[in-house]
């Protein structure tokens, strides 16, 4: 960590946001899908999974380009709101047992993730060049607490109330709550004059640099392949005959693998570059779909989500960390919109398609289809290291 405490009580405050946001996060993936299939459509159980990414999508512009001119800390606190108005919706959803109002409550769930997902940009917005990637993958290592907080909530309030998962949405609002409150504490500056007044050039003059084309697909692929196969392992876990438990176990264990490597993430990018650690989080993924592929018992799902966690850490925090090489202070807001809209509308339609393959073609297809991905992800990231001809060296 840095020695100046500012940047170590924000990196700090962000970690704990990444871990309530990413909580209540896994406890909706953990329990959307199963209360769908309990509501009758079985065809259409992972939608609601699946619009929280669609809501993602739409809100990713729209929250940088707010919090451009409220800050992060307004901002941020205006996304756990809408977190908080999410999960009141899913308790009407439940009580009225109507699938389409739950499914407009993950899609205003998926507003509150647009919100989230920046507090990794928010932790390199005043950290010095050397500490960005470290900065950013300490924040995700909020998830880690996440990864076992998210399934034992939904557990422990499945059954709490009178109806089922009742109790786990209550949780979720508690979160949120508690979300807003911690990001009292945050404290970084808004842009300063000079800097609105920067020079900016459009942003599709940004997006046609060879490092954002590259940083968008290394983070876009992987988040995909990593969505692809999450959202459809609840219902590919009930069609084996698994419990919830189970189902838990491995959601648990999956996101423990997204997270856990943040500890070291940033290290290693700085020791071998984004090109060599992004390159090595796709080869993981398809070990990953390698291992589904073996068998679909409770240590194949466990050891393949586990493995498709730890390759998304590489591939999106190298992909984080090489966008912030893309632009100035003054083009932040719309460089990281766009690569968050590119990124989570690409996600919402994988999303969208992963219960229709996993119903009418199975499990198989399901990781079968996830390996063009991974193939655009690792030509598109070399070709930049050939582009600025370094090919995948590490950093001097």
């Amino acid at each position: 960590m840095p020695a100046d405490p500012a940047i170590r009580r924000n990196v700090v405050i962000l970690a704990t946001c990444q871990m309530l946001f990413g909580s209540s996060r896994l406890l909706l993936i953990a329990t959307a899908s199963i209360i769908a299939w309990g509501m009758g459509y079985k065809a259409l159980a992972t939608m609601p999974a699946a619009l929280v990414i669609v809501g993602t999508a739409i809100a990713t512009m729209p929250a940088s380009m707010l919090m451009r001119v409220t800050g992060r800390r307004l901002g941020f606190m205006i996304g756990a709101g809408i977190g908080a108005l999410a999960g009141v919706m899913v308790l009407l959803a439940i009580v009225r047992n109507n699938f389409w109002l739950l499914c407009a409550a993950t899609l205003t769930y998926g507003v509150y993730a647009a919100f989230g997902q920046y507090y990794r940009f928010a932790a390199a917005d005043t950290a010095p060049q050397d500490f960005r990637s470290k900065a950013i993958s300490l924040v995700l290592t909020g998830g880690v607490v996440a990864a076992f907080v998210g399934p034992y909530l939904a557990k422990s309030g499945q059954n709490l109330v009178t109806a089922e998962f009742m109790g786990s949405y209550l949780f979720l609002i508690g979160l949120a709550v508690l979300t807003a409150l911690v990001l009292i504490f945050l404290d970084i500056p808004n842009l300063t004059p000079s800097e609105r007044a920067a020079a900016q050039r459009p942003l599709s003059r940004i997006m046609m640099q060879p490092v954002f084309i590259a940083a968008t697909l290394a983070a876009t692929m992987g988040q995909g392949v990593m969505n692809l196969l999450m959202t459809a392992i609840p219902i590919a876990m009930l069609e084996a005959d698994f419990q919830f438990i189970d189902t838990a176990f491995v959601i648990s264990w999956h996101s423990f693998g997204m997270f856990g490597p943040g500890f070291v993430t940033g290290s290693l990018i700085k020791r071998f570059g984004e090109v060599r650690i992004i390159l090595t989080g796709v080869v993981l993924q398809i070990v990953c779909i390698g291992v589904a592929l073996s068998g679909e018992g409770v240590m194949e799902f466990w050891l393949a989500m586990l493995l498709l966690g730890v390759g998304w850490n590489f591939a999106f925090t190298g992909g984080t960390s090489l966008l912030t090489t893309a632009h100035n202070p003054a083009e932040r807001a719309k460089t990281q919109g766009a690569m968050s809209f590119i990124n989570y509308a690409f996600v919402a339609v994988v999303s969208l398609s992963s219960g229709a393959l996993l119903h009418f073609f199975g499990w198989e297809w399901v990781n079968l289809s996830s390996i063009p991905l991974l193939v655009v992800a690792a030509l598109a990231i070399l070709w930049f290291a050939l582009s600025r001809g370094s090919a995948v060296a590490a950093p001097a």
